[in-house]
C-alpha cells in the first residue's frame, strides 16, 4: 500500500517533473542562441516525460486493483492519460528533432516553416491536455480505495468474472 509520506514524495517528484516540462515549453525559445543548451533542455524534457509515465505505471502496478487482476478496470479509467502521454512524448521528440535540425547551424535566424508551426501548435495543445490528465490521475492515485479491498472492487471483480 502507498503510505501517505511516500505518496507525498512521489506526488512532489511528479509535479516537479511537470513543472520542468512546463518551464521548457515556455522558455526554451529564449535560449535559442546556444543550440547546445537548448538540446540539453530538450533531452532532459523528454526524459522527464518518460519518467512521469514510468512513475504513473508503477503507481498503477502498486494498487490492489492491479494485484487482484482487474487491469482492464485501470486501463479503462486511465486510457486517456496513457494515450495522451504517448502522443505528447512523440510530438515532443518530433518537434525537438525538427527544431534542432533547422537551428543547429543558424540559431539566430528565423526558421519557422509551415510544418514546424503546425507541429508546434499540436505539441503545445497536447501538452495542455497531458498536464491536465496527468495531474488529475496523479491526485486520483492517492485514493485509498485503490489500495484496499472494498465493496465497489468486489462488484467490479464479480462483473469481470461473468
Amino acid at each position: 500500500m502507498l503510505q501517505t509520506g511516500n505518496y507525498s514524495l512521489v506526488l512532489l517528484i511528479q509535479l516537479t517533473l511537470l513543472a520542468y516540462d512546463l518551464f521548457v515549453n515556455s522558455f526554451s525559445e529564449l535560449l535559442r542562441g546556444e543550440p547546445v543548451i537548448q538540446l540539453v533542455l530538450f533531452i532532459i524534457q523528454d526524459i522527464a516525460i518518460l519518467f512521469n509515465v514510468i512513475i504513473i505505471l508503477l503507481m498503477m502496478f502498486n494498487t490492489y486493483v492491479f494485484q487482484v487482476g482487474l487491469v482492464s478496470l485501470l486501463l479503462e479509467r486511465f486510457r486517456a492519460l496513457l494515450m495522451f502521454s504517448a502522443l505528447y512524448l512523440t510530438l515532443s521528440i518530433c518537434f525537438h528533432c525538427w527544431v534542432m535540425n533547422l537551428r543547429w547551424l543558424a540559431s539566430n535566424r528565423f526558421v519557422w516553416t509551415d510544418g514546424l508551426e503546425a507541429l508546434f501548435v499540436f505539441q503545445r495543445t497536447a501538452a495542455v491536455l497531458y498536464y491536465y490528465l496527468y495531474k488529475r490521475t496523479a491526485e486520483y492515485m492517492g485514493d485509498p480505495r485503490l489500495y484496499e479491498d472494498s465493496l465497489w472492487l468486489r462488484d467490479a471483480f464479480a462483473r469481470a468474472r461473468q
